[in-house]
């Protein structure tokens, strides 16, 4: 479906994905989701449609689906689906105008409705920041649609923030138009300005940006804040129920989610061994993502071609 966007929401000129490094993907669309109000969501869809597993490969702020570009050849390269949709507000899906569109619930539902919509199972989730935030309270939702998790400098969203944390979010609240390719590069100067620019390719200027000035505030910043009582019962999930293989990768240049509280998520998640350690990887450590894929499916006894 193609449809035009609606009234007070923006779309990013498809003009601006040309020729994005190493990822020349097509991109799937859906624009009837329920509860979404007629938002275009889209996302990548590579590998065998009916393979035996599939990636579901979550994004977080304020990247998009490029982020995925190094551990997707590897997926596909052994057989398995990979799906990478970006969230609203990010890559090439709509974008509300409103920061106050963003709720932790809306983009939980997003993804919910989605996995729904494309009927995916045998799901490996793939998570970092905000893609295990949402991304971490969807199996005990549907556990029956998930038999893996490759998790990466993120957090459950119980209501206790890091200082490290807290300092993001007050930098970002100080930044009306974040400059993402700037930011990214930080974290990997050998980041080409090509590779740069494409992080900045969903958001031509700073209206286009209200997702990325909304999220720092929707991470749950007490018990009773939205989405910490749903966190709260996925934590009790992966540490209680989980049933299916785990595999941890930590960038431990990370300031913001780093050693610590991944391997206080670590405990939490029921079987997970000992994580690997990406000794230069920061924050966006799927920019290291080749070796990640390769030892997780390694550890998941999925053979590469």
């Amino acid at each position: 479906m193609t449809g035009a966007p609606i009234e007070g929401v923006l779309r990013t000129p498809e003009a601006r994905f040309d020729a994005l490094p190493d990822f020349a993907y097509a991109p799937h669309q859906v624009q009837d989701l329920p509860g979404l109000e007629g938002l275009r969501v889209q996302w990548v869809d590579e590998g065998p449609a009916h393979a035996g597993v599939t990636a579901l490969c979550l994004h977080g702020n304020p990247s998009w689906g490029y982020l995925y570009r190094h551990m997707l050849p590897v997926f596909v390269r052994a057989g398995v689906r990979v799906v990478v949709p970006d969230l609203i507000g990010f890559g090439r899906s709509d974008k509300p105008l409103d920061p106050g569109w963003h709720s932790f619930e809306r983009h939980r539902e997003m993804l919910l409705r989605f996995i729904e919509r494309l009927d995916l199972r045998n799901l490996m989730l793939v998570c970092q920041d905000w893609g295990g935030l949402l991304g971490l309270t969807l199996p005990h939702a549907m556990p029956q649609r998930f038999t893996r998790l490759l998790v990466m400098n993120t957090a459950l969203g119980t209501g206790q923030l890091t200082e490290g944390f807290r300092a993001w979010r007050d930098y970002s609240n100080a930044q009306p138009d974040l400059p993402v390719g700037k930011l990214i590069r930080r974290g990997k100067p050998e980041l080409s300005e090509a590779e740069a620019a494409a992080y900045d390719a969903p958001f031509p200027d700073a209206r286009y940006k209200a997702a990325l000035r909304a999220f720092p505030n929707l991470v749950p910043d007490g018990a009773q804040a939205p989405g910490a009582q749903i966190s709260l019962e996925a934590q009790a999930f992966w540490r209680d129920r989980w049933s299916g293989s785990s595999f941890m990768a930590i960038g431990m240049k990370d300031p913001v989610l780093g050693e610590v509280p991944m391997r206080a998520l670590q405990r939490t998640i029921r079987g997970c061994p000992a994580p690997m350690e990406v000794t230069e990887g920061g924050h966006f450590v799927q920019e290291w993502g080749a070796a990640i894929a390769e030892q997780a499916l390694a550890h998941f006894a999925i053979r590469q071609a």
